[in-house]
């Protein structure tokens, strides 16, 4: 069963292992595994309920600390009430806005090829933080945006 599809999996569990990346490293072992044993068939009805299963418990470890009471009414306070919090507050936002714009580049694929490949690139060579596709997708949309608007300078 040696075709592209696999041979993509297997680089990515090797580059995955490399990085040290073990979620990437899981997530083509998983892949590859349903390949190998013929359940591939079910890899298109994954794709949906995963992005979402796995938005949901990112979701879910960020509101941890407060089903755990952590947070407390003074710090909720102080988040509005401080610059650091105020930034925070119009960063997560930002940051929310330009993921939900890079969605429609991370289902290109050839751009998403480029965004795990680049994300590799940071996890290895600038010590980076794997924190999802979506963040990379949105940042790239960001840069595109920005290149685009400037490109038009020089017409």
């Amino acid at each position: 069963m040696l075709n592209a599809a696999n041979l993509g999996l297997v680089g990515f569990l090797i580059l995955g292992l490399l990085a040290r990346s073990n979620l990437l490293a899981a997530a083509a072992a998983v892949l590859l595994s349903l390949r190998l044993t013929g359940l591939g068939f079910i890899l298109p009805r994954l794709y949906r309920p995963s992005m979402d299963v796995g938005l949901l418990l990112l979701t879910v470890a960020m509101l941890v600390p407060f089903a755990l009471g952590k947070v407390k009414l003074r710090d909720i306070a102080k988040s509005f009430a401080s610059l650091p919090g105020l930034v925070a507050i119009v960063g997560a936002a930002l940051a929310t806005h330009l993921n939900a714009h890079g969605i429609h580049i991370y289902e290109q694929s050839h751009l998403m090829i480029s965004l795990i490949v680049g994300s590799i690139i940071g996890i290895v060579l600038l010590g980076g933080m794997p924190v999802g596709p979506l963040t990379a997708a949105g940042v790239t949309y960001l840069m595109l945006e920005a290149v685009t608007y400037i490109s038009q300078w020089f017409k």
